[in-house]
């Protein structure tokens, strides 16, 4: 039987940045994926933002810390992943909306965010031609930004590659072996091995994976579309994120990503459950109509392509993180809730250092993000 020190189950926005930490520190490393490649989950269809302005202190602290990984990404490894510091924009047009997030920027700041509200003439100096009619305002945060989900999936490969870690693609867990309390074996559709901890990121499949060793990770997914426009001469800035509820929807956000091209996606209402990942004929009437009324400039741009996405979300809409207390070598890193491309850099070296540095200064994250806890919250600024 092949013995490892980890097994990290699924090659996508979490377990990519995972395995390449850990094998960076010398742990004997193998990934099992049941695509062919990488990051052909959910990760193939995110759009590429990430921003640590959320509203509670476990996802500012990961992202803060994926945004400082990826950032110098370019720099400190010599790979392209379309790296954009734009920022990220919430205009406002509602007095409700407006002292929301005013609310939200007092503890927003007491993490060191740097976000400020901004008038609307700032606004139309990031945003050229934004429709201005009712604004008030918004929110932005200069140091978020973008990157390109398909680039930086195949350098956290490569880089996790030559760091050590295996890859066993086309290759799927189809059961795990228990004794005294510890997975004593991983059996897939074409070999058994064994490891000392194993690591579930398995995205929209994570309670799949729970049920082998008997636990119900509360993981459901659901569906969300997205596209991405012709490329264009740059001519904003941020993501721009209207937070503004419809009767079909309850925002959408755009940004222009490195070659030029506007991506888009919208959050459905009610929520689509399930894991059907077909195209809609809805999708774009619906968010087109939102987007051009937000920003005219859009409405001469040809959609190329649009594609649909799952969000593996959790009850509560956090993430679920850290090992299980009835089995106690199996870690989950799950439940990404449609932002596992901006929180799984962050939180793949954060687990790192927890395994191989034995570190505490964590705590309060896996304290907030633990299986164990109530799931009675909601995330503020989803």
């Amino acid at each position: 039987m092949k013995k490892y020190d980890v097994a990290v189950i699924g090659a996508g926005s979490v377990g990519l940045p995972l395995s390449f930490f850990l094998a960076e520190k010398g742990l004997k490393v193998s990934v099992f994926e049941k695509m062919p490649s990488e990051g052909r989950g959910q990760n193939k269809t995110a759009i590429g933002g990430i921003r640590a302005t959320h509203s509670d202190p476990a996802k500012i602290k990961i992202c803060k810390l994926s945004i400082e990984i990826v950032s110098r990404m370019e720099r400190e490894y010599d790979v392209g992943i379309d790296w954009i510091d734009g920022g990220y924009l919430f205009p406002v047009y509602d007095e409700k909306n407006e002292v929301a997030l005013k609310e939200l920027l007092k503890s927003q700041k007491k993490f060191d965010l740097n976000i400020n509200w901004i008038l609307p003439d700032d606004i139309e100096k990031l945003t050229p031609g934004i429709n201005r009619g009712n604004l008030r305002g918004g929110t932005y945060s200069p140091e978020d930004g973008s990157a390109s989900p398909l680039k930086l999936a195949d350098a956290f490969y490569m880089l996790a590659k030559n760091s050590g870690a295996e890859f066993h693609f086309n290759e799927e867990v189809t059961s795990m072996s228990l004794q005294n309390g510890r997975i004593t074996q991983l059996t897939t559709n074409k070999d058994r091995y064994s490891a000392g901890i194993v690591i579930n990121t398995a995205g929209a499949s994570a309670k799949d994976i729970g049920k082998m060793v008997g636990l119900d990770i509360p993981v459901y997914p659901d569906s969300h579309e997205a596209g991405i426009t012709e490329p264009v001469k740059r001519f904003f800035k941020p993501m721009i994120v209207d937070i503004r509820p419809d009767k079909q929807s309850a925002n959408y956000y755009f940004y222009q990503n490195k070659e030029g091209q506007v991506v888009f996606c919208i959050t459905p209402y009610p929520k689509i459950p399930g894991i059907d990942i077909d195209n809609t004929s809805e999708f774009l009437p619906l968010v087109i109509k939102r987007m051009v009324e937000l920003y005219p400039r859009l409405r001469n741009l040809r959609v190329r392509r649009t594609w649909r996405g799952l969000y593996p979300m959790t009850p509560d809409g956090f993430p679920i993180v850290g090992y299980t207390k009835e089995v106690d070598n199996f870690l989950l890193v799950v439940g990404m809730c449609g932002q596992g491309f901006m929180i799984g850099p962050g939180l793949g070296k954060i687990i790192s250092e927890i395994i191989v540095d034995k570190t505490n200064k964590y705590d309060d994250i896996l304290e907030q993000l633990t299986l164990y806890r109530s799931f009675s919250g909601e995330e503020i600024l989803k």
